[in-house]
């Protein structure tokens, strides 16, 4: 890492002390700039970052006390350090008026050799600390950004990790495993006090007849269309799955009572027995299918989740036995 010369600025308006700094602070190590009057001085300011200041008190115009004052008055100046450089006799009140007006230390003229360049030297130590520390600020900065962004993409993979192993592929509903983990919670939930809850099973009547006769990526683009049409008919409550090949499943939270679950059962089915326009290898096609369903309700007598299961089960296979494209509860 490349590091510039720390700057020192000479404010005087004799040109003989000017010159007596210059030579003085040759060994220094910092680039030296020059101003001849106050205006000057504040003008360099404004485009050089300053290690530190040397100030002449009495200068024609605007002396050292108003420079110091208008620096300290600027944000991005008002930490420079000012080394009052002046002939008048320091003592304490001239001093706590230079403090006031932001200096940090006062040098008397004649100015003693050993005396400015000890000051001197301090004063760049010091700058070179502050600029070594903000670098490792922005160094740390810049990693801790980088940082966030790791985490944040280590959450973002996590979390479609999460996702693909509790969601289908295919249709992006919930699989069989978080199908297994929603329906858990809902029983729960019911033992606790909360409202009951219903489990419907879903069936596609004339799904294999799509897949064998347009192909398997028709099937799969019929099952993506099937998943969408489920979950328009979803409400907040309610949980849709896949769980494998044309089978779907719903618990139904928030159960009201049987004939409007059965009036949404029955809309569901019409839903799906709607046409769906298709695009196959062979071309554009409508696949007409419907849905078997079966409905279980809950109770504290059901059981198990598996209990429940098998009786939705039951009346599934009982609504495709009865010849399909029906609704039937289990009793």
């Amino acid at each position: 890492m490349t590091t510039t010369a720390p700057k020192i600025l000479v404010a005087d308006d004799t040109l003989a002390n000017r010159v007596a700094m210059r030579r003085l602070l040759a060994r220094s190590g910092a680039q030296l700039y020059e101003a001849a009057s106050g205006n000057e001085a504040l003008a360099l300011c404004l485009e050089h970052e300053f290690a530190l200041i040397l100030l002449d008190v009495n200068m024609p115009g605007m002396d050292g006390f108003e420079v110091a004052t208008l620096l300290s008055e600027a944000d991005q100046l008002k930490d420079t350090p000012i080394i009052f450089v002046t002939a008048a006799y320091v003592d304490d009140v001239n001093r706590l008026k230079g403090y006031r007006h932001g200096a940090v230390d006062y040098i008397a003229k004649p100015v003693n050799d050993l005396v400015l360049q000890s000051k001197v030297r301090v004063f760049l130590e010091l700058y070179a600390a502050r600029v070594k520390l903000e670098q490792t600020l922005e160094e740390l900065s810049e990693r801790n950004d980088q940082l966030q962004l790791e985490i944040a993409e280590r959450e973002r993979v996590e979390a479609q990790v999460r996702h693909q192993a509790t969601h289908d592929m295919l249709t992006g509903l919930p699989n069989r495993t978080l199908f297994h983990d929603r329906l858990d919670t809902a029983m729960r939930r019911a033992l606790e006090g909360g409202s009951g809850f219903a489990l419907v099973l879903l069936d596609i009547d004339g799904f294999k007849g799509v897949n064998d006769r347009h192909g398997h990526p028709a099937g799969d683009a019929l099952l993506q269309a099937i998943a969408a049409r489920l979950k328009l008919n979803l409400r907040a409550d309610d949980t849709v799955a896949r769980l494998g090949g044309d089978e779907f499943a719903l618990i139904i939270g928030k159960l009201e009572d049987v004939p409007v679950l059965m009036k949404r059962c029955h809309e569901l089915g019409a839903s799906l027995a709607e046409p769906y326009p298709l695009v196959s290898a062979q071309g554009s096609f409508v696949a007409n299918v419907s849905a078997s369903v079966g409905i279980a309700l809950w109770s504290a007598r059901t059981g198990g989740d598996e209990a429940l299961i098998q009786a939705a089960d039951r009346a599934l296979y009982q609504a495709k036995n009865g010849g399909k494209n029906r609704c039937v509860l289990a009793t």
